[in-house]
């Protein structure tokens, strides 16, 4: 069986790896580099998964450039192309996506073709997409992916859900299952706008722990008490859990800050209050770090890593961006520390490569996560990270 998957990155890379295990993967990108590193094995991507199985797997796995080569004769055709959240139409771009939508219908046999959206996109989307095209071989699968581990997310699911309850989508599950190295994995099948609010409900509901345990930080910081001591005792409750509670500068990545803004964007007409409140929190939680870096009176803030996670190589919508904007607006210096950035300057900032010489220069540093290099300059370092892990 062939299988074509269209974008290469935290999504479509790690299914085009899992996938090419059993079954002859084409994946396609429109960047002559990632494919070219494909071929030769060379992770464009940071996954040590990925890297692990390119070097030590047999993977029947190829990269094109040519839509023509990639789609021909698939029995599914993956997208997972991105979808940037536009602010001004409240709504996802998710042009890329029609874009494959298009090249599937030029070059492939409808009846024997089935199309699977990976891309997050609005509540909805699928259904419209089947009518406009008149396409009924389309289907909606999410994806619920860590950066930097998605390829050990995708061997390892917490569940698989396919927005079809026929008999492609059944097989399309049982191919994902086939290539998981977990055993008992759930499988639920649904109507493809089931499966995209699916997606958008569960990273919102994380969005929603993140802002708790921010917020529940921001009390105990102002009054004093210690934020350690308070969510070790609420989270002993077994209803709770003692996890997804480590205090951050917000949440961001590639999903959670779209996601529950397209979310919102899906709420009109329908009473709410709570999902407009997550994301108004995430934006506050961002003030309030800004703030408590103005009251200790510095003038040279350094930023220690745009990266969301360790592991991972993803700075857009870090959190850590947002109070950079505001410090900003306010006069501040900024100074990054950033390993993955090749540039001395930043959307304006300042980047230090030597990080001794980051280290000196800066009255205080700013990390939305601890890790060794720091040890020496904690007294200077400002975080809510209690835990040290993501």
């Amino acid at each position: 069986m062939k299988i074509a998957v269209a974008g290469t990155g935290y999504v479509g890379l790690s299914l085009a790896t899992l996938l090419s295990q059993e079954y002859e993967v084409v994946a396609l990108d429109i960047l002559s580099e990632k494919v070219d590193k494909i071929n030769n094995r060379i992770c464009p991507i940071q996954d040590e998964y990925i890297k692990d199985y390119f070097k030590n797997r047999s993977l029947n796995l190829k990269a094109t450039l040519d839509y023509k080569e990639a789609l021909k004769n698939a029995r599914f055709v993956i997208i997972s192309t991105p979808t940037n959240y536009d602010t001004e139409t409240d709504f996802f771009d998710t042009s890329s996506v029609e874009n494959i939508i298009q090249k599937v219908i030029e070059v492939c046999n409808l009846n024997e073709t089935t199309i699977v959206i990976k891309s997050t996109v609005p509540v909805g989307f699928t259904e419209k997409m089947k009518e406009k095209y008149k396409i009924e071989n389309m289907m909606f699968s999410p994806e619920f992916l860590r950066e930097g581990k998605a390829l050990y997310d995708n061997l390892y699911p917490s569940r698989i859900i396919v927005g079809d309850e026929g008999d492609k989508g059944l097989e399309f599950a049982k191919i994902l299952k086939n290539v998981a190295l977990k055993e008992e994995v759930p499988i639920k099948l649904m109507s493809s706008t089931e499966a995209e609010a699916v997606k958008l409900f569960a990273n919102t509901y994380l969005a929603l722990r993140i802002s708790y345990f921010n917020e529940l930080d921001t009390y105990a910081e102002i009054k004093g008490l210690s934020t350690k001591n308070i969510i070790e005792g609420v989270c002993l409750d077994p209803r709770i859990g003692n996890y997804y509670n480590n205090p951050s500068f917000g949440y961001g990545g590639y999903c959670l800050p779209k996601d529950t803004k397209q979310l919102l964007a899906n709420y009109k007409g329908v009473p709410q209050t709570m999902i407009k409140a997550i994301v108004e929190s995430n934006e506050v939680r961002k003030k309030h770090i800004a703030n408590m870096i103005i009251k200790d009176g510095n003038e040279v803030v350094g930023v220690y890593r745009l990266t969301m996670k360790s592991g991972s190589d993803n700075f857009r919508e870090s959190a850590i961006k947002g109070v950079i904007e505001k410090l900003k607006e306010m006069g501040f210096k900024i100074i990054i520390y950033e390993p993955m950035l090749n540039d001395t300057n930043y959307e304006g900032n300042i980047v230090e490569k030597d990080f001794d010489d980051f280290i000196q220069k800066c009255d205080v540093i700013l990390a939305n996560r601890l890790d060794a290099a720091l040890k020496k300059s904690r007294k200077r370092v400002y975080t809510r990270d209690i835990y040290n892990i993501d």
